[in-house]
Order: structure tokens, then sequence, then C-alpha cells
């Protein structure tokens, strides 16, 4: 052979490497904050990971785009006086939703907690202390933030936690979901949220509806904060808004059994 033809050959091996390489690191999942890109108004948005690798971790961050449907999530680090008119409003539209708590809110708020499981709603875990959990590494540090929400859960309801986790902040790691699934929990991130969680700002009706509208979504997995005085004084309309867009609310359980998270 000669030597030109060798050289083809070995461009063409180390293409292919560079390719096979940048494919893998294409499908790493990098250790970050939860964040988003709309490319258009009204279509689902772009995350950090795509559905399918999420999906490795029974993760999801976005429903089924063909299905007019919205996921109504809540964190609550702690409360406000915001979650029992919020709650008030998800009963008079009977509009299920989930809210994901801390240690914190759970010991202080026990008869919200037991009024959502009551009025049918999920509580998911967002850990005890609303640490950065990318960095417990360590599988049993890892395993004790969410353990010992559940214990506080157990004893407060008397019921088991349902194993949805939301990591605080958004902040993930691929080992992180990997623990998570281990523990058997399906970790729920969101495909539409805004800064809602200032509560020395509080942004404007019209603001929040200018952020939220305009980019709901099929499949919709909506982050919402409990805290949020905006958020209690808006729901109202802003589940009306979404009914007359044509729009209906289905529950975690429901995202799922509809394929995400597959």
């Amino acid at each position: 052979m000669r030597k030109r033809d060798l050289m083809i050959l070995g461009g063409a091996a180390a293409a292919a490497l560079i390719l096979t390489i940048r494919l893998l690191l294409g499908a790493a999942l990098q250790t970050g904050s939860w964040g988003l890109s709309f490319p258009s108004e009204g279509s689902a948005p772009i995350g950090p990971a795509n559905a399918q690798t999420l999906a490795k971790y029974d993760a999801v961050y976005l429903g089924d785009t063909e299905d007019k449907a919205i996921c109504l999530t809540f964190d609550a680090g702690y409360e406000n006086g915001c979650t029992a008119k919020i709650l008030d409003t998800l009963k008079a539209h009977g509009v299920p939703g989930a809210f994901f708590l801390v240690g914190n809110y759970v010991e202080k708020n026990a008869d919200l907690v037991r009024r959502m499981v009551a009025e049918g709603h999920i509580v998911g875990n967002h850990t005890m202390h609303h640490c950065d959990m990318s960095k417990l590494t360590d599988k049993d540090a890892f395993a004790k933030e969410l353990t010992e929400l559940e214990d506080l859960f157990r004893e407060v309801t008397g019921k088991e936690l349902p194993k949805y986790y939301r990591p605080p902040q958004g902040i993930y790691s691929e080992e992180n979901l990997r623990m998570a699934q281990e523990l058997g929990y399906r970790t729920v991130f969101w495909s539409l949220a805004y800064v809602d969680w200032r509560n020395d700002s509080q942004p404007t009706a019209e603001y929040a509806f200018g952020k939220l509208l305009p980019r709901t979504h099929n499949g919709a997995v909506v982050l919402l904060h409990s805290t949020s005085s905006t958020n209690a004084e808006i729901l109202d309309e802003l589940l009306t808004r979404w009914e007359d867009m044509g729009y209906r609310f289905i529950s975690l359980e429901e995202l799922y059994g509809n394929g995400a998270g597959k």
C-alpha cells in the first residue's frame, strides 16, 4: 500500500475517532443547573439534556408533545401564607398538583401537607435540607437527604411519600440521577417556569402572564413556587386562560403513564 493511501486511511480513522468521542460526550449529562431555551412561542423548549437521555434514569422535563396537556408542579422550601389560596384554586378547577417539599416545610406545616394529600395532590421529595445534591457523591449521604424526608412525611401523614424527586435549584449530576433511580425515584425537572421566587420583588400579574402564556406548549411540566404571592393571586385566571386555550391538566402519575421517562 502506498504512503498516500496509508495517510488517507489514517486520516479517516482519526476523523471517525473524533466523531465517536463527540457523540459520546454529547450523550453525557454534564453537572449543572437545569435551564431552558425556547426556539419559538408555543413550542417545547430545549433543555440541557434531551428526553431520551433523561429517560435512562426515569427522569423527565417534558410530557407528550402531541398531547395538549399540562402537568402543574410547585416547589416549597417554606410557607409564605400563599399555599391555602393555591389549594383553594386548584380545588375549584379540579386540577391535580404536585408539591415538592423540603423538611422544614413538612415539619412546620403539617396541616397543609395533610390537606395536599387529602385533596389528591402528590407530595414529592425536594430533600430534607435543600442542599446542592450534586456535591453529595457518597450514595449514603445522598440517600439520607431523601429518606429523612420520607420518614418525616410518614410521621406527619401516616402514608408513604410518593417516589418523585426534584433536585433543589435544579442542580443535578448524572450520578445523582442514577442514585435517585436506584432508590426507586423518578426525577422531575420542568419545561416552563419564570422568576417567581424573590419575595422582595414579586412580579406583576402582567409580567407573569407575559412569561408563561406565550411559552405554554403541549406536554408542559410547569414549575411555580407556592411561596409567590403573585402566583396565589393569578392562579385562578391562569388556569382559566389555559383552559380557554384548550389545555387539560394531568398528574405526575398520568405524565409518566403517557410514556414520559421511558
